[in-house]
């Protein structure tokens, strides 16, 4: 009886093993026919420098009365004259205008194509670590150096020299291309919102639009050599709480065995330790099934065998926080207030806690966690609801505009891996998104593990080589509209 068990165990060993190496090995990236690499012929030394003129108007989000706003404006009529001649534009408030290129087939849906102009301030006391002042516009070494390369001036230059090369080179699209570029993404985007309105306004409906929100990734993802770009699908929502305990105050030499600080510090400890629900579903799903087909055989098989191995590969990819980030909704403690002095017991004490939502994730789903996990009547939650914002909808990944956006980026950045992904942090596109179709993200860079620390911070900078990229990337997708 004992050999009859122990054989039949072998053999469902041995077709467990089959079963996993026969799942591993169908297990890889679809096919892509090789292309011949695009190139619009544009003048990229010409495009290096309206990009560091373009750094040099201190077009900061926290002044929009600056006059480099209208500045900016101004210098993109002078530098694009073909797009000024040829595009419709209106300027819609605050400061962000919209270009509309007519196409030859009114019955196509029209699609659009979003960058930014105003950026984050730079920190008087972080000046002197800038290898090149923040403002200055400086093309050395291959880059271009300051704020706003990366984020997101860049990507507007970078589509406005191919809008103009491909006019001048007698193109017009099929279909109508509008162009939006915001003037104040960094606080909110009301002009995202103006665009969005005044497009329904019109009784424009767009197929689909085009943002930031990711890059070619190179050499960043661990036990990945190959580039992946995410052409991402749609953006996390956004919330911010309040946890508010109260007690009776006093003098800090005859304290109550639990402060209202020491309430709080309880209640904040249980929300980190109980993370919202995460999960292996709909576009992390997507995510990580496209990514997996890329690693190797031995990583291959674990992504391959889902069925079996899923509790485990939650588990690793909860471990790390960019990884984390995808498969849940975020819980960010981020800011604290008690007493005003060392030795005076608070009758408040306040605790600010970020979410960033999942898609699967509502504002009321996040709420009722958060009053599950702390557990105590004694705390007062209070939600922000009028800055709060939902998860964008997640866009089809089988769509034509993912499509298009896929084989124009293979197109100019070669054989790498693409992957249809998630916005972690917020940008214009969820508001777009109200007036399109579809919303896809990305921006057509190839960065390396060195260049995330350049967001929002010091030495922001962007090669001559991406500008290139840039520009190629954009003429191959408005030649295939």
């Amino acid at each position: 009886m004992i050999k009859r068990i122990l054989a039949g165990l072998a053999l469902l060993l041995v077709i467990l093993v089959a079963v996993i190496a026969v799942k591993t090995v169908q297990y890889r990236p679809a096919q892509v026919a090789a292309s011949e690499p695009f190139s619009v012929g544009a003048d990229v030394g010409q495009a290096a420098q309206d990009l560091a003129e373009a750094v040099r108007f201190r077009t900061v989000s926290t002044d929009m009365s600056h006059p480099d706003f209208p500045g900016f404006l101004a210098f993109l009529q002078e530098r694009f004259p073909a797009v000024h001649r040829v595009m419709q534009r209106t300027l819609l408030e605050p400061v962000t205008p919209l270009y509309k290129w007519q196409g030859t087939n009114p019955d196509l849906p029209p699609v659009m194509l979003a960058a930014h102009y105003d950026v984050v301030p730079v920190t008087e006391d972080t000046l002197g670590e800038w290898d090149h002042p923040p403002f200055a516009g400086v093309v050395a070494d291959g880059f271009v150096w300051g704020r706003g390369t990366l984020d997101n001036k860049g990507a507007l230059i970078a589509a406005l020299t191919a809008a103009e090369k491909l006019i001048k080179d007698g193109f017009t699209p099929e279909r109508t291309i509008y162009f939006s570029f915001g003037g104040d993404e960094e606080t909110g985007g009301l002009g995202a919102i103006a665009v969005a309105d005044h497009l329904r306004g019109q009784g424009v409906q767009l197929a689909w639009v085009l943002d930031e929100g990711s890059f070619v990734l190179d050499k960043i993802i661990p036990g990945l050599d190959v580039p992946v770009a995410s052409i991402n699908l749609a953006e996390k929502g956004y919330l911010t709480i309040q946890l508010v305990a109260h007690a009776e105050g006093g003098h800090s030499s005859m304290p109550p065995r639990q402060t209202a600080v020491g309430q709080l510090a309880r209640a904040v400890a249980r929300l980190q330790e109980a993370p919202m629900p995460g999960g292996l579903t709909g576009v992390s799903a997507e995510f990580f099934d496209a990514l997996g087909r890329h690693f190797t055989l031995d990583k291959r098989a674990i992504f391959a065998n889902r069925w079996l191995f899923d509790p485990v590969l939650e588990g690793i990819l909860s471990g790390s926080p960019s990884t984390d980030a995808m498969l849940r909704t975020t819980t960010a403690p981020t800011m604290l207030e008690g007493s005003p002095k060392e030795n005076v017991l608070p009758t408040r004490a306040v605790a600010t806690i970020n979410f960033r939502l999942h898609p699967r994730d509502s504002i009321d789903d996040v709420l009722a966690h958060v009053k599950t996990a702390i557990d105590d009547e004694r705390i007062e939650i209070v939600a922000d609801r009028d800055l709060a914002s939902p998860a964008s909808p997640v866009s089809d990944s089988q769509g034509p505009g993912f499509k298009d956006v896929e084989a124009s980026i293979r197109e100019v950045f070669g054989p790498i891996a693409s992957v249809p992904g998630l916005t972690i942090a917020a940008t214009d596109a969820r508001h777009y998104a109200k007036a399109a179709d579809a919303a896809y993200r990305i921006n057509p860079f190839q960065i390396e593990g060195d260049d995330l620390a350049r967001f929002h911070g010091i030495d922001e900078r962007l090669s001559i080589a991406n500008i290139e990229r840039g520009i190629n990337f954009y003429a191959a997708l408005i030649g295939r509209q």
